[in-house]
């Protein structure tokens, strides 16, 4: 998003030391733990999180709690929007219905709304997202929602590994630079912006500073797409909630 704090990451073998070969799972939990303070994160209960369907509330309420910014709520909106039309998609790659599906989709919906929730109070790199992480897990939001926020920070160290993890990356700060690119239409409105427009803009580098093009073209590499597919499809999930989100 505008104006947070450059994620670059921070190499593993600083975090864990070069003692011995990790495997991929053993590196991501070492980074996670360190990450939590010394703890690897579980869910409350060992469960998951209860009253699934009021997830989403929830995490609106934690939100608007801790940001009082109209425009990082609604980088947190547009960012949901992008992540759970992902979210969508995926449990329709994997044939999810009923129960499974709806729980897959407030889980993804409450992830992009606290990504950076703790980011209006703690700004730094040495406290966003950590600070952040260690609340949720206080509260016991799911282990699979807090190793998504810390992965989106480069230099936290956390790999990202599942589908979750990687759509928040992909579009966070696309998200931040199609609000941009909104805003700066005459009419201020998503349904103005087009994929080649954003392209456009990507290369003019005095054009939202904040934004590393960097992470948004890795972003859509990690999920497996094309980026000027995953810019369209953004687009249309923001134009879906284009009242909401303000353009």
């Amino acid at each position: 998003m505008r104006g947070k704090a450059k994620k670059n990451r921070m190499p593993l073998m600083r975090i864990i030391g070069p003692n011995r070969r990790r495997t991929r799972s053993s590196l991501r939990q070492d980074s996670i733990k360190l990450a939590m303070g010394g703890q690897v994160p579980m869910s409350a209960g060992g469960g998951p999180f209860p009253n699934e369907a009021h997830r989403r509330a929830k995490a609106w309420l934690l939100l608007t709690e801790w940001t009082q910014s109209e425009s990082l709520r609604k980088h947190a909106l547009a960012v949901e929007a992008c992540v759970v039309a992902c979210g969508e998609a995926e449990a329709g790659r994997l044939g999810l219905t009923g129960d499974a599906r709806e729980a897959m989709i407030q889980l993804y919906s409450a992830t992009a709304l606290l990504h950076d929730f703790d980011y209006e109070r703690h700004p730094s790199r040495e406290e966003h997202p950590f600070v952040g992480v260690r609340e949720l897990e206080r509260l016991g939001w799911p282990v699979e929602m807090r190793t998504a926020i810390l992965g989106h920070a480069e230099y936290s160290g956390v790999p990202r590994v599942t589908h979750l993890d990687k759509a928040l990356f992909a579009c966070d700060e696309l998200a931040g630079f199609l609000t941009a690119c909104a805003l700066v239409k005459p009419t201020k409105a998503i349904a103005d912006v087009e994929v080649a427009g954003v392209r456009k803009k990507m290369k003019d580098k005095a054009f939202a500073r904040g934004v590393n093009r960097a992470d948004v073209i890795q972003g859509a590499a990690e999920l497996g797409v094309e980026l000027d597919a995953h810019i369209g499809f953004c687009i249309e999930a923001m134009r879906k909630r284009a009242g909401e989100l303000g353009l």
